[in-house]
């Protein structure tokens, strides 16, 4: 983001092998020790603030089809920007936006890819050691982190020169795995099951309320 403010290139990569103060979606912490993938992708694309999540989503899928190649393992996408392996996360997507107040358009977007390629040294912390896992069981050739971000962006980038195309958008939907289930809305101290039943367009999930009811779900 700093550099993105002083007029850095579009598609400027940065990679790090760990993070000190990894951050997730509403200010959680993503663990980001030695050994994992960290990289983060400036963008600078002509499109409404409300298309923002498309960056995200397509970079879930190129992540994603990136890490299946390398592992042979299939990968899923929790709604809107986690990967997971059987039920635990092995992969974090944030993407963060500077927004032109009066013409509410995109001045520049960072988005940022967090996967765990092995498991830590010592396991996980125990918060979270029910949750995560990697995409490697053991730590793998050391090359294959230089591997594994080479086939994420050639992936990615793509779909962000096709913007405001939708080329990804049918791959996201068929990973996605909460279509069908009950999931937990939670808005500041409140929280509401409901069944989602589809992914719209738009990128928001449509669901229905305990009371039979329907709702359409960006966040």
């Amino acid at each position: 983001r700093a550099r993105a403010v002083i007029g850095a290139p579009e598609v400027l990569v940065l990679i790090a092998q760990a993070q000190s103060a990894g951050r997730g979606r509403a200010g959680h912490i993503f663990y980001s020790p030695p050994g994992g993938l960290y990289l983060s992708v400036l963008l600078r694309p002509e499109i409404g603030a409300r298309q923002a999540v498309g960056l995200t989503a397509m970079a879930a899928v190129a992540a994603a089809r990136a890490a299946e190649k390398l592992c042979g393992t299939p990968i899923r996408i929790k709604w809107v920007n986690d990967l997971f392996v059987e039920q635990r996360k092995v992969c974090g997507i944030l993407t963060e936006a500077a927004v032109g107040v009066e013409e509410q358009r995109l001045r520049y977007a960072v988005v940022g890819i967090g996967i765990n390629v092995a498991p830590p040294a010592g396991g996980y912390p125990a918060e979270i050691a029910d949750v995560a896992t990697s995409i490697y069981t053991q730590p793998p050739q050391t090359e294959i982190r230089n591997r594994l971000a080479a086939e994420v962006l050639r992936r990615f980038q793509p779909y962000a020169e096709a913007l405001p195309l939708k080329a990804y958008f049918s791959s996201y939907r068929e990973r996605l795995f909460v279509i069908g289930r009950e999931v937990a809305l939670v808005r500041g101290g409140a929280r509401e099951m409901v069944q989602v039943l589809a992914l719209n367009d738009d990128g928001s999930l449509h669901v229905r309320r305990a009371d039979g009811s329907m709702k359409d779900v960006a966040s």
